[in-house]
């Protein structure tokens, strides 16, 4: 059992104990970080006069070597290490011997694991905020090449008012906008370094953590010894990000289970993102997306997990703070797959543009168009709004819609009809006279696409490539 720590103790560790302690089977993901972080500590270490140039080239060229046998698979990572830190050193002094010793010199495990943590989390969320501008980038492309798809517009889930398919994939743009712009936050908050803290008061060494924080591109260092160590809001920070973008993911998986369905038709599944049922030969499921929505609720976990965690902890460093890893871990690597799924398989889909219109027709989603002609003509919206029920229930009953019916049938309802109202309540006039800021209709639109272009563009995520 390779650890960092035993003069105190008498004992060998119980064998339970140190499995049910040590965290080398999942901290292992980090070694990079561990390795960038090592390497940034020993060239400061240098600069403060603390080492000798010669240790830190025999210390950094140790570590890179390291690296590159775990690379390259002539190392390997095991579980005789109690953590990867354990594993990064013990192999370090195996190499270089008692220079390797002085690796750990002005820093804790504690300040260590924070430092660790911290760049695998910023790195994750730019790579989630790219998972998401491909999402982006997709959703502009369909809402240039649907801005006179018409369908209808739902709420609670009954046919309310027509629209365009850009216009209703306008909103999932927005949603998916803002989650990252959330990442964008989340990465500038906790772009601040916590190596130099040592344990939990920082250290007796003239250590220069400005240095440090400038070799590993952080904004500077972090300002309270004891809070960088028991510091995890970023992780609950970023599960929270990560749970509200797969929330906004089941909400539009959701809704294309439903379009898919033999009900609705609205949209074709690519094969190649559907699976068969093995007894019935007609079925073509919709897995990718229900799995992304069940998905859902293993992301949610991890975030109620740290939560709940980091509840009852006193400052400063505590074990506890070991369970931030696992779950984060997943959920981070569950996102990105279900970002790159839900992708491919919007990229791919077919979309019915001809019944999205005759749903929308059919839906009687120009009723209040209708009632606002009826309103341009004179009556009172009160009395209009009552002629235009009538003249759906009528529509019911003679399973027709409103565009269908004669002048003769409409001047039944109400002698205030004329020719024009077809044009009028047409989905074309319907959609193109909504042209306030935000409204489907097509001026509004392309201005909206204009905008969203320009915020893509200009990502934040430019100066991070």
């Amino acid at each position: 059992m390779a650890q960092l720590w035993g003069g105190r103790f008498t004992k060998e560790t119980d064998k339970l104990v140190y499995n049910f302690n040590a965290s080398i089977s999942f901290d292992r993901k980090f070694f990079e970080e561990d390795v960038e972080g090592s390497i940034a500590h020993v060239v400061m270490l240098e600069k403060q006069g603390i080492l000798t140039e010669e240790e830190k080239n025999e210390i950094v060229k140790g570590l890179a070597s390291i690296r590159e046998d775990v690379k390259n698979g002539t190392l390997e990572i095991t579980e005789e290490y109690e953590d990867i830190h354990s594993f990064v050193e013990a192999n370090l002094i195996q190499r270089i011997g008692d220079a390797g010793k002085k690796l750990h010199t002005g820093r804790s495990r504690n300040d260590q694991v924070a430092l660790d943590m911290k760049l695998y989390t910023r790195t994750e969320v730019v790579h989630v905020a790219q998972e998401l501008e491909e999402l982006l980038h997709t959703l502009l492309t369909l809402m240039e090449e649907n801005l006179e798809t018409y369908m209808p517009g739902f709420t609670h889930l009954q046919k309310a008012q027509p629209l365009t398919l850009a216009h209703h994939l306008g909103a999932y743009f927005e949603m998916f906008k803002r989650d990252s712009l959330r990442m964008k936050d989340i990465y500038a908050r906790m772009n601040y370094c916590p190596l130099g803290s040592g344990a939990l008061a920082g250290t007796t060494y003239p250590l220069d953590r400005g240095y440090t924080a400038s070799l590993l591109g952080f904004e500077g260092p972090t300002l309270n010894s004891m809070d960088s160590v028991a510091d995890r809001d970023y992780v609950i920070e970023f599960l929270s990000a990560l749970s509200t973008v797969m929330m906004h993911l089941s909400r539009f998986c959701e809704e294309i289970i439903i379009w898919n369905s033999n009900e609705y038709r609205f949209v074709e599944i690519d094969d190649a993102y559907s699976t068969g049922s093995s007894i019935m030969p007609q079925k073509k499921n919709p897995d990718i997306a229900e799995l992304v929505r069940g998905k859902t609720g293993r992301v949610y976990g991890a975030l109620v997990s740290i939560l709940t965690t980091m509840k009852g902890i006193p400052l400063a460093y505590n074990k506890d703070m070991q369970e931030d890893k696992e779950l984060t871990f997943d959920a981070i690597d569950t996102v990105k797959g279900c970002l790159a799924l839900f992708n491919g398989m919007l990229k791919t889909m077919k979309f019915n543009r001809e019944v999205m219109a005759a749903s929308a027709i059919n839906g009687f989603t120009n009723a209040t168009d209708a009632a606002d002609y009826l309103v341009g003509k004179g009556v009172p919206f009160r009395d209009a709004h009552g002629i235009i029920g009538r003249l759906v229930l009528y529509c019911i009953e003679k399973n027709t819609c409103i565009d269908a019916l004669s002048l003769e049938e409409l001047k039944e309802i109400s002698p205030v009809f004329e020719a024009d109202v077809y044009e009028a309540v047409s989905l074309k006039t319907c959609v193109e006279k909504r042209l306030t800021v935000g409204a489907p209709g097509p001026e509004a639109m392309k201005e909206v696409v204009r905008l969203n272009r320009e915020f893509l563009e200009n990502s934040w995520l430019q100066e991070k490539r």
